[in-house]
C-alpha cells in the first residue's frame, strides 16, 4: 500500500489539513517526516508512534508509555503553538497530566498567533515557561 496521500485526513479535508494533504506534508519516509539529527532519541529512549493527526495523543502510544513509565508531567514544546501544541496541550491536560508549555521552543506561522495562544489559552490548560526554568527546574 502507497503510503504517501495522507489516507487518513478526509477526502475533501479544510483548513490546515488541506494544507497538509495538498502539499503531501509530512509523507511517511520523507524528509519532511524524519526525526531531524539533533533530537534524535538517545538508546533507551521510548518513541511515541502512530501520529497522523494535530494532537500527539490521538492515534499514538503517548498516553500507553507514559503511564507504564509513570510519568505524570509533560513538558511540550513544538510547532503549530496554536495548532499541534495547543491540540496536545488540551489532551494531556484532560487526560491528567500536569503540563508545562515551553514557550520559547514553540513557534506557529506568525509571532501575533504564537503570543495569543499563550496569553489567552495555554494557562488554561498548563504552566506557561521558557526552556531556561524548565531546565532549572530538572538538573
Amino acid at each position: 500500500m502507497d503510503k504517501k496521500g495522507h489516507m487518513e485526513i478526509a477526502g475533501e479535508p479544510y483548513g490546515i489539513l488541506a494544507n497538509v494533504k495538498a502539499g503531501e506534508a509530512f509523507a511517511a519516509g520523507e524528509w519532511g517526516s524524519q526525526i531531524c539529527e539533533l533530537m534524535q532519541p538517545m538508546e533507551g529512549e521510548l518513541i511515541a508512534k502512530g501520529k497522523v493527526g494535530l494532537c500527539g495523543f490521538e492515534s499514538t502510544n503517548l498516553d500507553f508509555l507514559m503511564r507504564q513509565n509513570g510519568c505524570d508531567n509533560i513538558l511540550l514544546s513544538g510547532f503549530l503553538t496554536n495548532c499541534c501544541v495547543e491540540s496536545t496541550m488540551r489532551s494531556g491536560y484532560e487526560r491528567g497530566y500536569k503540563i508545562y508549555t515551553i514557550e520559547d521552543a514553540c513557534a506557529a506561522t506568525n509571532v501575533a498567533a504564537h503570543d495569543a495562544t499563550f496569553e489567552h489559552n495555554f494557562g488554561m490548560f498548563s504552566i506557561p515557561t521558557c526552556t531556561n526554568d524548565a531546565i532549572a527546574s530538572i538538573v
